[in-house]
């Protein structure tokens, strides 16, 4: 199964060029052999995320949309909001998961408010704004993310692992 991306930054001083998150996780997917259909950074405001939310699940054949950015502490992090926003259900394990796995790396790791959630058959996962942490985060759940799209695709044969 080739999964296909989408990737939002959410930032309001980074742009395509200076986007090292962004353009971390899209190394990422292309070493897994998958694709990224699309790369935006968006502003930080809630109804600009949410719009490019609905945009990447609505209007490309992204199964999984990536957001970097956003979901800190800050006043001006709302990606967490916007993506529930647009949420047709969350699904915190994979949140919990990041997090615990995070922070046995940093204690900073306890302050990120990401979420996951699905919108229709695409699944949004927040990460965080750097590139190292996005890349210790999406390293880490990779595994799970094909098993999990075939469950919410209808895919799957059964639940089970083999």
């Amino acid at each position: 199964m080739t999964i296909k991306f989408a990737i939002i930054t959410c930032s309001d001083t980074r742009t395509l060029e200076t986007d090292e998150a962004g353009q971390k996780l899209e190394q990422l997917i292309a070493e897994q052999g998958w694709e990224c259909v699309r790369r935006v950074v968006e502003m930080d405001e809630r109804p600009f995320i949410a719009g490019a939310l609905i945009d990447a699940c609505d209007n490309t054949d992204a199964d999984i949309v990536l957001t970097c950015g956003g979901s800190g502490l800050s006043l001006r992090d709302v990606t967490p909001e916007a993506t529930r926003d647009v949420a047709d259900r969350e699904v915190p394990g994979i949140a919990e998961a990041m997090r615990a796995h995070s922070v046995a790396i940093t204690p900073f790791a306890m302050l990120s408010r990401a979420i996951c959630a699905q919108r229709g058959h695409t699944l949004i996962i927040n990460l965080p704004g750097s590139p190292k942490a996005v890349k210790e985060s999406l390293g880490y759940i990779l595994p799970s993310l094909q098993h999990g799209l075939e469950i919410l695709t209808g895919e799957a044969a059964n639940c089970a692992r083999k």
